[in-house]
């Protein structure tokens, strides 16, 4: 019952060119199904590495914020010391263990040479210890003695007997680092 209809003219010498029968309908489909399978495996490969670079991707970021953040805390802290080092009582402890003492009023000098103010020495610091120049303190105490110069007979430590004292007492007393040098 099934009749293949008659072609005509053009379109029946190209069904002679052809051949019959089923075959050729399954040999066309194999490459195609090959093809659609290769190009879902490039793409499923392709999503997966992809998918690996951006985990890769995040954890290096992870670990990027983690490090600022440390960076971040450790920077407070170190701000926070710079701080209390630069307080004004942080100063005046060090100054005074440093020797220092308040100033007084401060006196001006005028453009014509008057001075403007009282001016007045510094008050004596009642038990402000000697600050000892770095130098004296990474010298041998014997290199003196060894040089043939004695410390104390030096003509501005012989002339005073209280800077004699001092000298006695300086080298007797370590002086204490101050944080932060």
């Amino acid at each position: 019952m099934s009749r293949k209809p008659e072609l005509k003219g053009r379109a029946a010498r190209l069904a002679q060119m052809l051949p019959p029968g089923g075959p050729r309908g399954q040999a066309a489909r194999a490459p195609f199904v090959l093809l659609v399978v290769v190009l879902l495996g490039g793409g499923l490969i392709g999503l997966l590495v992809l998918n690996s670079a951006l985990s890769e991707g995040s954890f290096q970021l992870d670990d990027l914020k983690q490090r600022t953040k440390e960076l971040t805390d450790e920077e407070q802290a170190l701000q926070r010391d710079i701080d209390a080092y630069s307080a004004p009582h942080a100063l005046q402890h060090r100054a005074r263990e440093l020797g220092m003492v308040p100033g007084g009023d401060p006196a001006f000098l005028a453009p014509d040479g008057t001075v403007k103010g009282s001016p007045s020495p510094a008050p004596a610091a009642a038990s402000a210890p000697l600050v000892l120049a770095p130098e004296a303190l990474t010298a041998p105490p014997d290199s003196a003695s060894a040089a043939g110069t004695d410390p104390a007979a030096t003509p501005s430590t012989a002339a005073t007997p209280s800077a004699a004292a001092t000298s006695t007492t300086a080298a007797t007393t370590t002086p204490t680092p101050t944080p932060g040098r």
